[in-house]
C-alpha cells in the first residue's frame, strides 16, 4: 500500500462536482474525488451505480453535464480524448484482430506521433513488463484470454499515460486467471508508480488491489476510504452489506454505557452491547450487523464477549471456510470458520445439535434503518 498522504494537497487527478444525466435521468450526482499521484483507486459498486459513467467522463468519452475533471490542477474537460494523456483498458480487450501483438501495441504510439526509434523501445519495454516475450508476432486469435488482456495492458502502458483507466478488465477471465492478472497488475502499478483508476463490481478484487476504494451507489460515493476501513468500519448499512458477508437483524437503541451502545433485539431478554454509532439516538429503530468470521461457535466465550444459545441447522464446506448456520432466538446466524486443517471438522457439531455463538461487542455494528 502507498503511504497515506494529504490527498487534497497532492492531488494528481481531481473530479469536482461531476454530474451526468441522460435526458432527464441523473446518473452521477456531484461526484468529488481527489487521487494522489501513484495511487490505485478502485471504483466499486453494483451494476448501474455510475462507476463506468464516471470513468468515461474522466476519459472523455462522455462530457459531464456539470463539473470539472483536472490533472495536476488543469481542466481536461475541453481536451479531446486523444490529447488527454490517459490510457484505457476495456473488459473486451478491444484489440485489432488483423494486427499482431507488436502492431497492436504500436497503434497507440502512432496515434500520439511518437518517433519511430522511441516507439520500438517502448514496445519492447511494454512486452517485457507484461511478460509476453516470444509472442510478438502472434495475432489475438492465437492468444488466450489472459494473454490478450496483457496485450491491452501493454498497449496502454506503452503510451506512458498520466493516469491509466481500467473498466472491469478481468471480467471475462476465469477465477484462477483473474486472480493471477490481479497480482500482475498490482505488481506493474507498484513498479511503474502509475496512477490507476480501476472499475469493478468485485469486492474481493477491490479489497486486495486498491490503496483506496470509492464505494458507489445510485450515482454518488457512499464511502471513500482504505480497504481495511471500508471492511472494518463501513460508514453505512449499504457499504457494510455490499462488502463481504453480513448477518443483519432489526433492533432498537436502548441506551449507552461505558462507551458502547446498548441495543434491544426481539427474542433476547437482556440488552446486548455493540460498537456505538453517534449518529443514532436512544429509541431509534436500527439494523445490527456482524460479519460471519467474527462469530465464534461453541467453547468458552472470551471475557466480555456476548454469548447466545442456538441450534445448528446447516454446515457447508467450501474449501477455504466452513459456513455454519445457527438458529437463535432472534433469527438465523451464519458463522464462518477458517479451514486451518483437518481440525476444522472437529469444531463443527452435528446439524440439530445445540451450541452457543459468541462475539466481541465491538464487532456488532449499528446503522439507521434505510
Amino acid at each position: 500500500m502507498n503511504a497515506m498522504v494529504d490527498i487534497r494537497q497532492a492531488a494528481h487527478l481531481e473530479i469536482r462536482g461531476v454530474k451526468r444525466s441522460f435526458d432527464t435521468v441523473g446518473v452521477l450526482e456531484a461526484i468529488n474525488l481527489a487521487v494522489a499521484e501513484g495511487e490505485f483507486l478502485a471504483l466499486l459498486g453494483p451494476s448501474g451505480c455510475g462507476k463506468t459513467t464516471l470513468l468515461r467522463c474522466i476519459a472523455g468519452f462522455l462530457d459531464p453535464t456539470e463539473g470539472d475533471v483536472l490533472i495536476d490542477g488543469k481542466s481536461i474537460v475541453q481536451v479531446p480524448v486523444h490529447r488527454r494523456s490517459l490510457g484505457m483498458v476495456f473488459q473486451s480487450y478491444a484489440l485489432f484482430p488483423h494486427m499482431n501483438v507488436v502492431d497492436n501495441i504500436r497503434f497507440g504510439l502512432k496515434m500520439r506521433k511518437v518517433p519511430a526509434k522511441e516507439c520500438e523501445s517502448r514496445i519492447a519495454e511494454a512486452i517485457e513488463l507484461v511478460k509476453l516475450n516470444g509472442f510478438e508476432q502472434r495475432f489475438p486469435r492465437q492468444l488466450s484470454g489472459g494473454q490478450q488482456q496483457r496485450v491491452a495492458l501493454a498497449r496502454a502502458i506503452a503510451t506512458q499515460p498520466s493516469v491509466l483507466l481500467l473498466d472491469e478488465p478481468f471480467g471475462a477471465l476465469d477465477a484462477k486467471l483473474r486472480h493471477a492478472m490481479q497480482s500482475e497488475l498490482r505488481r506493474l502499478q507498484r513498479r511503474l508508480k502509475m496512477t490507476m483508476i480501476f472499475v469493478t463490481h468485485d469486492q474481493a478484487e477491490a479489497l486486495s488491489m486498491a490503496d483506496r476504494i470509492a464505494v458507489m451507489r445510485g450515482g454518488r460515493v457512499e464511502q471513500l476510504d482504505t480497504p481495511t476501513q471500508i471492511y472494518d468500519a463501513p460508514a453505512t448499512a449499504f457499504v457494510a452489506d455490499f462488502i463481504g458477508q453480513m448477518n443483519s437483524f432489526p433492533a432498537r437503541m436502548s441506551g449507552r454505557s461505558n462507551g458502547r451502545a446498548q441495543i434491544a433485539i426481539a427474542g433476547v431478554s437482556a440488552p446486548l452491547e455493540a460498537r456505538d454509532n453517534p449518529a443514532l439516538a436512544v429509541g431509534d429503530e436500527i439494523r445490527a450487523m456482524i460479519r460471519p468470521e467474527r462469530i465464534r461457535i461453541g467453547g468458552n466465550a472470551d471475557p466480555g464477549s456476548t454469548s447466545i444459545a442456538g441450534t445448528i441447522t446447516d454446515a457447508t464446506f467450501n474449501g477455504e471456510r466452513l459456513i455454519v448456520t445457527v438458529q437463535t432466538a432472534f433469527g438465523s446466524v451464519s458463522a464462518a470458520l477458517a479451514n486451518v486443517g483437518l481440525d476444522v471438522a472437529k469444531t463443527t457439531a452435528s446439524v440439530g445439535q445445540g451450541t452457543t455463538i459468541s462475539w466481541a461487542p465491538n464487532d456488532l455494528l449499528l446503522f439507521p434503518v434505510e
